[in-house]
């Protein structure tokens, strides 16, 4: 499923993380036009959509989904796609909890919440954009990973703990 929406590259990145270092970027990160900006200790780094595409591997291309953005898929149902996922469709439900889906979407809605768009806390919970997200790898529908990763990344520095769930 993640091959479909060409995450490989991304998924398969490796190297140091460097949590601290990681804090003064998101600090200093803004938005410049269409690309990201942020400056530590007097470097000034600069994220185009050319860094996006040859470094991360990742098209600007596909569905946006998130802040603001009115999602393309007229099919979807939050409440008929989570049930569809639950181990027993019968259970009843008032949150949408890991725990209760089946293998495969379980898996894939960790991979979303620890590794895509980590979260600081309470990664048993998903929200909308989880379910959004999962339901268009699951069903291949191209998702636009530049906005969504984008997106995270600016609502990160308002929260300066909320990125740094990554194990080190």
């Amino acid at each position: 499923m993640l091959k479909f929406e060409r995450l490989k590259p991304f998924m398969e990145m490796t190297g140091n993380v460097y949590p601290d270092l990681i804090k003064v970027f998101y600090t200093n990160l803004n938005l410049e036009g269409k690309s990201m900006i942020s400056n530590m200790k007097g470097v000034t780094m600069l994220i185009t959509f050319e860094v996006w595409s040859n470094i991360v591997g990742l098209k600007h291309f596909g569905v946006k989904v998130g802040r603001g953005n009115v999602v393309e898929i007229s099919e979807f149902n939050k409440m008929q796609f989570y049930r569809s996922c639950l181990k027993d469709s019968s259970h009843a439900f008032n949150r949408f909890h890991i725990g209760t889906l089946n293998l495969t979407p379980r898996f894939l809605a960790y991979i979303i919440v620890w590794q895509l768009t980590p979260k600081g806390s309470n990664h048993v919970m998903l929200n909308e954009e989880d379910l959004i997200l999962m339901y268009c790898i699951m069903n291949k529908i191209k998702v636009n990973w530049i906005n969504i990763i984008k997106e995270h990344m600016l609502k990160s520095r308002r929260f300066p703990d909320y990125q740094f769930s990554y194990a080190s």
